[in-house]
């Protein structure tokens, strides 16, 4: 039996955890748009999510915040400005929705809270809350230009 001084093997690079899913454009209480979406988390950028929508359009509109923001959003409204997320309900199921604004103009989109927080648990699983800034290397940066 042969064993690995050096331990066990590490992934060499970074975990992407991603989700495709319909959300829908709420254009008014009544009526609304199904948009394809995917929703992205890298480890290498830990703080944030990522949201594409028209994913199978020629022009996909990308967004990205703080995953904070999103876990929080499932639960209770968070957020202020460009980004803001809170649940609630349609139709009797569980959403979220995320105001978004930009100098383009504004978007309300609901997505299903089952889909939204399975994909939030998968991402945590991968990078645990409290463990980013390791990710990121600032100690050891901030460590090596110190000994400078």
């Amino acid at each position: 039996m042969h064993t690995d001084p050096t331990g066990p093997s590490r992934p060499t690079g970074p975990t992407v955890v991603q989700r495709e899913l319909e959300l829908r454009l709420v254009l008014s209480p009544e009526c609304g748009v199904p948009v394809p979406a995917r929703l992205g988390y890298h480890s290498d950028d830990p703080y944030a999510v990522h949201i594409t929508f028209h994913i199978d359009s020629g022009y996909p509109v990308h967004w990205t915040f703080a995953r904070d923001l999103l876990v929080e959003g499932v639960f209770r409204p968070s957020g202020h400005g460009d980004v803001r997320v809170w649940p609630s309900k349609a139709e009797g199921r569980s959403v979220v929705l995320i105001a978004l604004s930009s100098p383009e103009g504004d978007a309300l989109l609901e997505a299903p809270v089952p889909q939204v927080s399975a994909w939030l648990e998968r991402t945590l699983r991968t990078v645990p809350p409290g463990t980013e800034g390791a990710r990121l290397g600032i100690d050891d940066g901030l460590a090596e230009l110190l000994a400078r």
